[in-house]
This record gives C-alpha cells, structure tokens and sequence, in this order.
C-alpha cells in the first residue's frame, strides 16, 4: 500500500558506535503530519524527543533481531472476535439467513 503524505521531512542523527568513537548519520523520513504530531505528543510526555525515540527503537530493534513489539491483527482483537461469535450464532439459529439457488445448480 502506497501512502502519500505532505511533503512532511523529519531529520534526525541516528549514532553508531564505531570502536570508542561516535559516527553519526542523517536519516530522512517521510511521515503524514498527524502521525509526526501524535508521535511527538507521546514521547514528549515521556520525556524523549522523536529523534531520541527513533533512536531507541533502533537499538532496541537490533537487540531484539526485529520489531521490538508485537505486530497484532485486529482480526485477533476481543471485540471482533465477540463479533464473529454472535454473526456464527444468528447464522446457526438461521437468524437473518435467506437460501438461494446457486448458478451452477441445474436442479
């Protein structure tokens, strides 16, 4: 999925460790305006700017060997799944169910 956003740049320094001394280097992100602000709201109550956030994800990302969180589907979610339970209950009290002749029948 291609998202397109304001012409928005956030630049920030992303630091290396290269033996005892530090390499630094540019980074340009493309990100929507809102989520910038969102981003930068959160982490400001958490005492972190959003380059000081980006950089611990970074690390913590390399620590890990991947995401440092859990990528959830809302598929999995309580409130869908209490969704699809109550749909597979009306469907096996056929509540709200119409039958149809299918095209391929020539019954």
């Amino acid at each position: 999925m291609l998202i397109t956003c304001s012409s928005w740049y956030l630049i920030f320094e992303m630091i290396a460790m290269n033996s005892a001394k530090q390499q630094c280097s540019s980074i340009v992100v493309e990100i929507e305006r809102t989520d910038q602000i969102k981003a930068t709201t959160i982490f400001k109550s958490l005492g972190l700017d959003l380059p000081a956030a980006i950089n611990l994800f970074i690390r913590q990302s390399i620590i890990e060997g991947g995401l440092p969180f859990e990528i959830k589907d809302d598929f999995e979610s309580v409130a869908n799944q209490a969704e699809l339970q109550r749909r597979f209950e009306k469907a096996a009290n056929h509540q709200g169910v119409r039958s149809h002749q299918l095209l391929d029948d020539k019954d």
